[in-house]
């Protein structure tokens, strides 16, 4: 009766110890330490070494042919230990490229290239069983197989023009994931992902298109977003030529300083691109953070160029192909409001006022105060209460608040635009800072000018509370006050304050 091996036998039999080698380092690596790519990878890395030494101490070389006069057991078993060893050799090369490439951030615009080298590995340790476990020439095997990549590369020539382009495009990266590109046909869209055969788009409208990476290795593209991701804007006004060339640049310079919208650096620029007797034409340069802003930063200097083109005094002209007299004999509904005084203008434009009758107007622009303020110079400081309702006639204010050491931008004001209504309202303290970028005109509003209003109408105050409520829930109140003065504050508290502070009866 065969006598069992005692447990140092088993043990030290090579079988076993590969075995377990084998079985413990693909458990831990591939199932306990998957969603950990860095532990995986060191762990991978460390049952290989083990693996490796535990082999050649018995005597067997992976990358080397077996010798053919050993037992058929001990054939097999070498076999399935280099068979091991190369698969773990894989794993560990492979893991090299995946933790290389999520150090990189960048998993999606590698996955291509990844799948690539992971595709030559894999073959690269397939050849190399054939080779050292099978004893197969490996040189007769490519050269056989070379006839059928023919006829397989001339049956795919498409698809492989489409992986090879791919790869190409993907080395010589024109562009990445999230950057947005327009090709010479005036496709244009932002790329969402890149595989092996295509491109995905996602264009402005949302919808997305597919392009393959053959078609995009040809055509030309501009990419919008590098070498960095802002983006520079130029806009075209045309001005009549009532003032000269050098006021209207100015005015423009004030316009791309009241936006908050652009970049400062690099610093936007305004250039004379031609003058004649119909318009002065300017042209008006910016970068925003992202092409994304584009859009949302011509919205606001087209406003812009408007309030302040109305606050200097001069008209824009009309385009170059209008039909129709030139622009200094029409002026449509200005000849009306020529003559109507700056204070009465700057009511109408105010929403906060804008139930209130033209008799009552009247009497609040007489008392309003006009105010002036060189370059740099502060307007309010942060915390302060202010009793009157400041209105922006020229010229661009920038509001900055203090949060501990640092100092922020909250906003910028350009004409048209007012602060100091919680003040007046409420009399509660600003929360921002407010300097003059420009030389500024302001139109002041004190508050003993408006109780008298309110004492004749009591419903004004009403109406106030509903305007400033509206503003702050639409986030369009300049700055929100202390803390949560404002923020929270319903209609009915925001009335009784009003009543309260003006002492308007019920």
């Amino acid at each position: 009766m065969l006598e069992s091996p005692t447990w140092s036998e088993a043990l030290s039999d090579p079988v076993v110890q590969v075995g377990a080698v084998a079985v413990i380092g693909a458990m831990v690596t591939r199932v306990a330490l998957r969603p950990f790519p860095s532990w995986k990878l060191a762990g991978q890395v460390f049952f290989f070494a083990a693996l490796t030494i535990l082999l050649l101490y018995h005597d067997i070389v992976p990358y080397e042919v077996s010798p053919t006069s050993s037992s058929a057991f001990e054939r097999v078993f070498i076999g399935i230990a280099k068979v091991v060893w190369w698969i773990n050799a894989a794993w560990a090369l492979i893991g090299f490229v995946r933790v290389f490439l999520i150090f990189e951030r960048q998993p999606r615009e590698g996955r291509l290239v990844q799948d690539l080298v992971i595709g030559l590995i894999y073959l690269g340790a397939i050849l190399s069983v054939v080779a050292y476990v099978f004893s197969f020439p490996v040189g007769t095997l490519i050269a056989t197989s070379g006839v059928f990549a023919i006829i397989l590369g001339l049956a795919l020539q498409s698809t492989l023009n489409d992986v090879f382009s791919g790869i190409a495009l993907n080395l010589g990266r024109p562009y990445t994931i999230g950057d947005w590109i327009v090709l010479n046909d005036g496709v244009e869209g932002r790329v969402v992902e890149t595989n092996w055969r295509s491109t995905h788009l996602l264009n402005g409208t949302n919808d997305l298109v597919i392009l393959p990476n053959s078609f995009l290795a040809k055509v030309g593209l501009t990419n919008l977003s590098s070498p960095d991701r802002s983006h520079g804007v130029m806009l075209t006004v045309r001005v009549v030529p009532t003032a000269g060339p050098s006021t209207i640049v100015e005015v423009m310079r004030t316009v791309l300083l009241s936006s908050g919208s652009i970049l400062t650096e690099p610093k936007p620029g305004v250039q004379v691109k031609s003058l004649n007797a119909d318009a002065v034409e300017v042209e008006l340069s910016f970068r925003v953070r992202d092409i994304g802003h584009a859009g949302l930063a011509k919205n606001e200097i087209f406003d812009l160029i408007y309030r302040h083109i109305k606050a200097a005094g001069l008209t824009l002209a009309r385009p170059i192909d209008a039909a129709g007299p030139p622009s200094d004999r029409v002026q449509p509904e200005e000849v009306a409001g020529q003559h109507r005084p700056t204070p009465l203008k700057l009511l109408d434009a105010i929403p906060l006022f804008a139930s209130l009758t033209e008799d009552e107007k009247e009497t609040l622009a007489a008392s309003m105060t006009r105010r002036t303020f060189k370059k740099d110079a502060i307007l309010i400081e942060q915390g302060d209460t202010v009793a009157s309702l400041m209105i922006v006639r020229s010229g661009a204010v920038i509001a900055t608040r203090k949060e501990g050491q640092k100092e922020i931008e909250v906003g910028r004001l350009a004409p048209g635009d007012y602060f100091g209504e919680s003040g007046l309202l409420i009399g509660a303290g600003e929360a921002a800072s407010l300097r003059a970028l420009t030389f500024v005109v302001i139109y002041e509003i004190a508050q003993t000018s408006l109780t008298p209003l309110l004492h004749d109408r009591p419903g004004i105050a009403e109406e106030l509370a509903a305007t400033l409520t509206h503003r702050i829930e639409t986030g369009q109140h300049s700055f929100v006050t202390e803390g949560a003065t404002l923020n929270g504050s319903s209609m009915t508290s925001l009335l009784m304050r009003i009543r309260h502070l003006f002492q308007v009866p019920q």
